[in-house]
């Protein structure tokens, strides 16, 4: 039977024929979820048709408001405000991007298994569409380590499977950033991220083994790659193993002179200034002075006659990329000679259907490695998940249209623009001017660069992705997290990439439920004013059908334990559901047949609603007053 007192008020939030009242005094202080939904109700004479026609109307004057298209333009917000001295260090920033992106970006088409042209295509385009929707200045747009070997384990090495991956992970994104989705990265915890990333950097390794040693390779997966690679180390080209050894070498030293600074941190000379200056240009210019001189090298050797001294790429079509839709289907290749079918050919389901959960996995893992660059140099400032993923569904799919790779942020070339003063977006378009100058004109030149001195570039970056730092401190804060940060590495290293990251969320979404399962119960023997004694029982988090049967359970133990009034106080309950009431009921009913007290101390008004749902004889009190009178009223007289 419900109780309230006369100097309280009965909530409003409960329907007139409800016989739950609530102890709320009106000179008590009530908190209660931040969360709250205005719903209009539909006037007598407004049709469905009308309501529609209102709601489409509100959301099309939405979308056209000025503080809308500011956010989803950022270029209307810093184009009014460019200076004339931002213009330095956007082309100082646009160019060092392109030095590296040319580079990288041939590799990276490698580790796709595709064509080098096919790397260079990604480097254009998007970065164009990215000024005029990007929400950072810090965000390079191109292909990545990461995108690459995503791509050759979806696509198989198909041009047509990676261009078609390219334009629908990017139609994926655009979909999950007008639906606001970018909190799905929230599931992607720090330990399964680590480990994934430095899974990735293993089998990045492995797969440049095969030009870093001359060596015949075969397989997808980590284990697959070594299997291929011992049984075939006796063919190694030692000329590509030299050679690739001290390009690594001359990359790391490169690399560590990048960062030398000569002089004091404060009154530097003007000779320091200039050569500190020189050693970060000459680091960070490091990957295209190793193509130009290794290049070199190779049209030494060719001009010789000792081409086959050293495994160049060979040739690279010269010329921008038709602009064309993506292939939405895959015809029949077949031998002329033999009559042998080299290829199948595939409808659009059929090759949605290869691509399988790949659709799902590349547009988080892109959003994870773009957020991680604007979060690292947003210096406190808000960021934008969801314009984010607008930007790079938007830049992936006009990509597609010129067949280039999957493409986003790269914390690497990140770290680049940050450090070459870049003041705007529009240092990506001198990016794109360079690599399109290298498209029409420079391709000549890639003929003659050796395949082990691509390999090394890959091998000198990704040997800093593994992250064996996080160890010691996850260890030391928690070591359960070791447990999906070690179940993804493995199940990334023995399983493709998209089935790995989703086993390692798996595990950690098991752990999840697992604690909202087990909630913590506070037991306290407490007593009133008057000497009462009581047993108050605390529940930790709100009460959803996992946990429900093991709080009844720990309820009803401690209720059978003692004879003493049985008070749950519910501050922390902020939730509950169906079984959750259901399974209040019962105990409600368990306390009663055994003539035990219990009253709901400081439950919320929307809870309350869904107990009563089942159960009308719930006491429920909401100050300590009230609670210590009604303890008195139901303690047996002495």
């Amino acid at each position: 039977m419900s109780q309230r007192a006369d100097d309280g008020h009965t909530n409003s939030g409960f329907n007139g024929g409800s016989e739950v009242s609530l102890d709320i005094p009106t000179n008590t202080l009530y908190h209660t979820s931040r969360d709250c939904i205005v719903q209009e109700e539909q006037g007598p004479n407004e049709s469905c048709l009308e309501g529609a026609q209102s709601c489409c109307s509100s959301l099309w004057s939405n979308i056209f408001r000025k503080k809308t298209l500011y956010k989803r333009f950022p270029i209307l917000v810093w184009l009014p405000q460019y200076k004339k001295d931002y213009i330095f260090g956007d082309i100082v920033a646009g160019v060092s991007v392109a030095l590296t992106v040319i580079p990288q970006a041939l590799a990276y088409a490698g580790i796709a298994g595709l064509d080098l042209q096919y790397g260079l295509y990604a480097c254009f385009l998007g970065c164009f569409i990215y000024i005029f929707i990007g929400s950072s200045k810090d965000v390079p747009i191109g292909p990545t380590a990461i995108s690459a070997l995503l791509s050759f384990q979806i696509a198989g090495g198909s041009w047509q499977m990676a261009t078609l991956l390219t334009f629908l992970t990017g139609l994926i994104e655009i979909l999950m950033g007008v639906f606001r989705l970018g909190f799905l990265i929230d599931f992607v915890s720090g330990p399964v991220g680590a480990g994934f990333t430095s899974a990735v950097s293993l089998i990045i390794f492995s797969s440049q083994m095969k030009d870093f040693l001359g060596i015949k390779t075969s397989g997808n997966t980590f284990l697959q790659v070594w299997i291929s690679i011992v049984n075939d180390i006796h063919n190694i080209s030692w000329p590509d193993f030299i050679l690739g050894l001290i390009c690594i070498t001359l990359l790391l030293s490169l690399r560590a002179l990048a960062s030398c600074t000569l002089g004091p941190k404060g009154g530097k000379t003007t000779t320091q200034k200039l050569l500190t200056g020189i050693f970060w240009t000459i680091g960070t210019a490091r990957n295209a002075l190793l193509v130009c001189g290794t290049a070199g090298l190779g049209y030494w050797l060719f001009v010789n006659g000792k081409e086959d001294l050293v495994r160049t790429v060979g040739f690279v079509p010269k010329g921008l990329p038709s602009f064309q839709p993506p292939p939405f289907h895959m015809d029949a290749v077949v031998n002329e000679t033999t009559g042998e079918v080299l290829q199948e050919a595939q409808s659009f389901w059929d090759m949605v259907s290869t691509l399988g959960s790949g659709l799902i996995v590349v547009p988080l893992i892109a959003l994870l490695e773009t957020m991680a660059v604007v979060q690292a140099f947003a210096d406190g400032k808000p960021t934008d998940a969801t314009q984010e993923l607008i930007a790079s569904g938007v830049c992936n799919v006009a990509n597609s249209f010129v067949q280039g790779l999957r493409s986003n942020g790269g914390i690497a070339r990140g770290a680049i623009l940050n450090a070459s003063g870049v003041r705007t977006q529009l240092s990506n378009l001198y990016t794109s001017v360079i690599v399109i100058i290298a498209l029409l004109y420079l391709t000549p030149c890639f003929y003659y660069i050796p395949k082990a001195a691509l390999a090394s570039i890959i091998i000198a970056a990704v040997i800093f992705m593994v992250q064996y730092r996080v160890i010691k401190p996850m260890w030391h804060s928690k070591k359960t997290d070791l447990i999906p940060g070690l179940g993804a590495f493995f199940a990334c290293l023995v399983l493709p990439l998209q089935l790995g990251i989703l086993v390692g969320i798996g595990i950690n979404v098991v752990f999840i439920l697992y604690q909202a399962a087990r909630p913590k119960l506070r037991i306290e023997t407490l007593a009133t004013t008057t000497g009462l004694k009581y047993l108050m029982l605390t529940p930790d988090r709100c009460l959803i059908f996992p946990s429900m049967e093991f709080v009844r359970k720990v309820i009803n133990k401690q209720g059978q334990k003692s004879t003493l009034p049985v008070v749950i106080d519910c501050t922390h309950i902020y939730g509950a559901d169906f079984t959750a009431a259901k399974v209040i009921s019962t105990m409600v009913m368990d306390f009663k047949l055994r003539e035990q007290p219990l009253f709901f101390y400081n439950l919320q008004p929307r809870v309350a609603q869904v107990f009563e749902g089942l159960n009308k004889d719930l006491v429920v009190i909401y100050d300590i007053t009230t609670l210590h009178a009604k303890l008195a009223e139901k303690s047996p007289p002495t």
